[in-house]
């Protein structure tokens, strides 16, 4: 078999795992502990974007940096509580294909707006980490997503030119960014023909065998 020319970079929350409650719970015990209201709609309105950029947005132009960092690493820390506690499970063909795209010889990374501590305890959660040759977190990045540096040092990281990765999200900010950085896209969700990635899936599980190698193909003819 031919190895593929191309790499592979996975968002990881909603795409490779739905940790969407554990968020949730985390963000909402943090913040009433603060005495601040959160509703369902605006964490939901956040999901996929770094922690200032979300306090930001939450405590107002005023908030100091001091308190947002406070309150970040406090809903982080009870995140990875949750995780530890309570484990999870990829979602319906996640951990199948990032074993077969391996197998295959598709070069693969992370490429998160997650710090890097949550990155880590969610892949060693599902048991996804040697399936993995490089990461990329919020600590990684001056810009959160639809920057597309993300993307372009996740790349950098498996030595991959961005013309040839192939990037898999779940949020329109992750697709977005993935097309600035110049790359082919893959969406995954209940929404997915809604992100505007160049395929989209309800669930990886339902994606064709051909799935990575054709859009690659597609790539390289510079189309789309």
């Amino acid at each position: 078999m031919t190895p593929p020319r191309g790499a592979v970079l996975w968002d990881l929350d909603g795409t490779l795992v739905d940790s969407e409650e554990y968020h949730w719970l985390a963000w909402k015990e943090i913040l009433d502990q603060e005495g601040i209201s959160l509703t369902r709609a605006q964490f939901l309105s956040s999901f996929g974007q770094r922690n200032d950029a979300i306090l930001r947005a939450w405590l107002g132009e005023d908030a100091s940096l001091e308190l947002i960092r406070k309150i970040g690493d406090d809903k982080e820390a009870h995140y990875r509580e949750l995780v530890r506690t309570n484990g999870l499970s990829p979602l319906p063909g996640a951990a199948e294909w990032v074993e077969r795209l391996h197998q295959e010889g598709w070069p693969q990374a992370i490429a998160s707006s997650a710090p890097r501590l949550n990155v880590e305890a969610v892949l060693d959660a599902l048991h996804l980490r040697k399936w993995f040759q490089a990461s990329t977190a919020a600590e990684d990045v001056q810009a959160g997503k639809p920057d597309p540096q993300v993307f372009l040092i996740a790349a950098s990281r498996l030595n991959a030119a961005p013309g040839i990765c192939i990037v898999v999200e779940d949020a329109r900010a992750g697709v977005e960014g993935a097309r600035r950085a110049g790359m082919r896209s893959i969406g995954v969700g209940k929404n997915a023909s809604s992100l505007g990635a160049d395929l989209a899936t309800p669930r990886l599980s339902d994606l064709p065998a051909d799935s990575f190698s054709s859009l690659l193909a597609t790539a390289g003819r510079g189309l789309g």
